[in-house]
């Protein structure tokens, strides 16, 4: 028989429920594009009319490794965010303005 998830995490120690909130913050902050569109609840298509172009696009896009900056930037906004990018060195982050449109 199934069980609820509120059981399971009640049993936890809180070194498990300590170390599932870790795992669950770290897989919120990196995540591929498609599942990105879809836990903000948006379509392909949806995506896509907002974009002026085909659902096709979208998927292609989504599947892509390498793309323009300006097609990433237009496929954030197109969710309602903003794209920034961020190098990441031994002693810091420096946020590059040089892509900012």
């Amino acid at each position: 028989m199934a069980k609820k998830f509120a059981e399971l995490e009640a049993r936890m120690t809180p070194e498990s429920r300590a170390l599932a909130d870790s795992i669950y913050e770290q897989h919120i902050k990196e995540m591929p594009l498609h599942e990105l569109r879809q836990a903000k609840a948006l379509s392909q298509a949806t995506l896509a009319e907002t974009l002026h172009i085909n659902q096709a696009a979208i998927s292609k896009m989504e599947r892509r490794t390498d793309m323009y900056i300006s097609t990433l930037r237009n496929y954030i906004r197109a969710m309602g965010g903003e794209l920034e990018i961020i190098a990441t060195f031994p002693d810091g982050q420096i946020k590059i303005e040089n892509f900012a449109g």
